[in-house]
């Protein structure tokens, strides 16, 4: 099969190689997928640098999301699933295997049925972006008629964190840092869109919400932002994060939190626990058959180009998706 892999950590150029691999079998309890698009996140490309470690395993081929059709099945794998339009999630953690490749073997769970109508690309976006959004949005119980603060609303995650607290019956604030971002917060449902770089946010959501604050936060920056949304959020409050990179050892205001019974929820989406990825995935088949899901694809590259595909994630300039096409 054709891939993409990589022997040592360093940068994109110096260490993806693109060539030939044996094609994968699956074992017992595993499907195989022919692969057709794969996504690359932010985390790929920091493990590709060697930022999360070194290599544990002779190479890696990278990326965790994907999205094809099941073309063999291990032993007590039901032979209907042959054909079966999947998505695929945490294909590369703890795995040499990644779907930046022609095909990938992994456990049977890990390939999740496609519903009508959701195409392969909009598949190789969910695993990490959809899933950290909703357990973010929704691990600590529905958010029909509360408030909901997404910060980094243009971002993958945020704005689906914004289309699934809009499709769960929340009114959701969105933070950006721009006129471009604002617009595609905007675009994915948010009713309230703050620029924290000319905006008080503090000000703008005691006014949106009658000095009441909001009731969640899904937190992109959690030591960055740390100092308004402790003021922002309610009494009895969540603040769900799943980064901190410009403060990654943040002081916590213990007592200012614990005065107004917070909740801090430190989330990963590669650990999340059995019945909580059980969750997700049923609400992720249900918005997306309602069609409350759309990704923003903003480049797709052929396997041959992955390095540009990685470097255009790790400059962070770019809006939404990227996607590599696999022949």
């Amino acid at each position: 099969m054709q891939a993409v892999w990589y022997s040592q950590t360093g940068p994109a150029r110096q260490v993806l190689v693109h060539g030939d691999q044996p094609d994968p079998e699956p074992k017992a309890g595993e499907v195989r997928v022919r692969l057709r698009v794969s996504g690359v996140n932010p985390s790929d490309v920091k493990s590709r640098a060697g930022s999360r470690g070194p290599l544990k395993t002779p190479f890696q081929i990278p990326h965790s999301d994907g999205a094809g059709v099941i073309d063999r099945v291990g032993a007590g794998v039901a032979s209907e699933r042959l054909g079966e339009r999947v998505y695929i999630w945490n294909a590369a953690w703890g795995r040499p295997m990644g779907t930046c490749a022609q095909f990938v073997a992994l456990p049977a769970e890990q390939a999740v049925a496609l519903p009508d109508g959701t195409d392969f690309a909009f598949g190789a976006c969910i695993g990490i972006p959809v899933m950290t959004a909703c357990h973010a949005v929704l691990a600590d119980g529905p958010v029909a008629e509360k408030t909901v603060l997404v910060t980094g609303g243009a971002g993958n995650v945020g704005r689906y964190a914004i289309q699934l607290a809009k499709w769960s019956g929340a009114r959701v604030i969105a933070t950006v840092s721009g006129a471009e971002k604002s617009a595609v917060a905007k675009d994915a449902g948010a009713d309230l869109v703050v620029n924290y770089r000319t905006d008080n946010l503090i000000e703008r959501v005691q006014a949106f919400t009658a000095g009441q604050g909001v009731d969640r936060v899904v937190e992109v920056e959690f030591g960055g932002n740390l100092a308004t949304t402790k003021e922002v959020v309610k009494t009895g409050g969540v603040i769900a994060a799943y980064g901190s990179m410009a403060d990654r050892t943040p002081a916590l205001p213990f007592y200012e939190l614990m005065f107004k019974h917070i909740t801090l929820r430190m989330l990963l989406v590669y650990l999340l626990s059995e019945a909580e990825r059980r969750a997700a995935l049923r609400a992720i088949a249900n918005a997306l058959r309602d069609g409350a899901l759309s990704p923003l694809i903003g480049a797709r590259c052929g396997l041959d180009e992955s390095a540009m595909a990685h470097e255009a994630v790790e400059s962070g300039a770019l809006i939404g998706h990227v996607l590599i096409d696999i022949p």
